[in-house]
């Protein structure tokens, strides 16, 4: 009830950039970071960029009708393939080189014809799934674009909006509230930008804003700290999804890291779960509700993997890189910093979907 009456209220009073007319560049401007990682200086970014090999069958992988609920194959096979595939081209792809931009374009052409996840279920498993394969498709789309002809450009653009479409619904769950909601915003939102959408634009500003206006004095967001053993790893997700938003939103000069919604901002909801990483203790009050904790039932015990790269390669605190490559005052920025460098710099590159892929090469400095 609380999302609802925030979602109603924001509408009506939020002070949301007018975005009809404006066309905006995704998750950054495309062509300002090519040329960047041009430059000597950024030689190791670059570097991270073509870290990881193009692998030529990638071009031969068989599209995925739609991801099914109850077929987890579906998502940790196939889909998790695309996506990588996605991932690792796209990047390769704004370092300048061709033969993965050649290829990344035959791989969205061809899953763009078939009409790839068009039969996905109407089930909210089955459209997480979607959604972490919408976010690398769109950055892929924003790379690819001055390569592709306005035939091309239909052709994967009118899939993408369908599927984009399709993930902006509800489910009558928690999904329609937690950080799954934030998610299907941030794409929205990041969609809106591409194509100049302003309503889809400015549906995923008035979440952000709403997800602010939720968050207790401390921090913490209820529906992410609630959920025992995966408290602080729903928070995380919850902010890479923001980071997403406000990545988005700087590309038309609005800060959204520095926004405040009643006691609610980005630094306040960092600052929980840097918090929480440094003593768990930290959330235990909130997470011992234990309402969907996932396979560990101990509350006690915090999920901490996130802070390390996973065995397909993601690496789930990639949405670090755009907020410490901001060079923010502040402490909560200060301390994210001093975590990268301690903790997570090591596995660089830092890639992920839910940030869109290889977010070292994207904003790392």
């Amino acid at each position: 009830m609380k999302r609802i009456l925030a979602f109603s209220v924001l509408s009506l009073l939020a002070t949301a950039p007018a975005t009809s007319q404006v066309r905006g560049q995704g998750l950054f401007d495309v062509e300002a970071r090519r040329a960047m990682l041009a430059q000597p200086g950024l030689a190791a970014v670059r570097s991270a960029c073509l870290a990881i090999p193009r692998d030529p069958s990638w071009t031969n992988l068989k599209p995925i009708e739609g991801l099914k609920a109850a077929d987890n194959a579906s998502m940790e096979g196939g889909a998790n393939n695309y996506s990588w595939a996605v991932m690792v081209m796209t990047g390769r792809a704004l370092a300048g080189d061709p033969a993965s931009e050649a290829s990344l374009r035959d791989l969205l052409l061809a899953w763009a014809k078939a009409k790839a996840f068009e039969n996905t279920d109407p089930d909210g498993e089955a459209h997480f799934g979607l959604k972490r394969a919408l976010l690398p498709t769109i950055a892929a789309y924003s790379i690819l674009f001055r390569s592709l002809d306005e035939s091309q450009r239909q052709i994967v653009s009118g899939w993408i909006v369908s599927l984009v479409r399709k993930i902006d619904r509800t489910f009558g769950t928690d999904a329609d509230l937690n950080n799954r909601r934030i998610l299907a915003d941030s794409i929205l939102m990041t969609w809106g930008a591409v194509t100049g959408d302003g309503a889809l634009y400015d549906k995923g500003y008035r979440g952000y804003r709403a997800i602010l206006a939720e968050a207790r004095p401390d921090g913490s967001l209820v529906l992410e700290t609630r959920r025992g053993a995966r408290a602080l790893w729903s928070m995380r997700q919850s902010l890479a999804s923001l980071t997403v938003m406000a990545e988005v939103a700087a590309t038309r000069s609005v800060d959204l890291y520095g926004l405040r919604e009643g006691e609610g901002s980005f630094d306040r909801l960092l600052s929980y779960l840097l918090n929480g990483i440094t003593e768990p203790a930290v959330v235990m009050a909130y997470a011992s509700e234990n309402h969907n904790p996932g396979a560990e039932a101990d509350f006690r015990r915090q999920d901490m993997s996130f802070m390390a790269k996973r065995h397909h390669g993601r690496h789930l605190m990639a949405w670090a890189e755009p907020v410490v490559a901001r060079e923010r005052a502040g402490l909560a920025t200060k301390r994210l910093k001093a975590l990268l460098a301690r903790s997570v710099r090591s596995d660089r590159p830092l890639i992920d979907e839910l940030v869109g892929g290889n977010a070292t090469c994207f904003w790392g400095r």
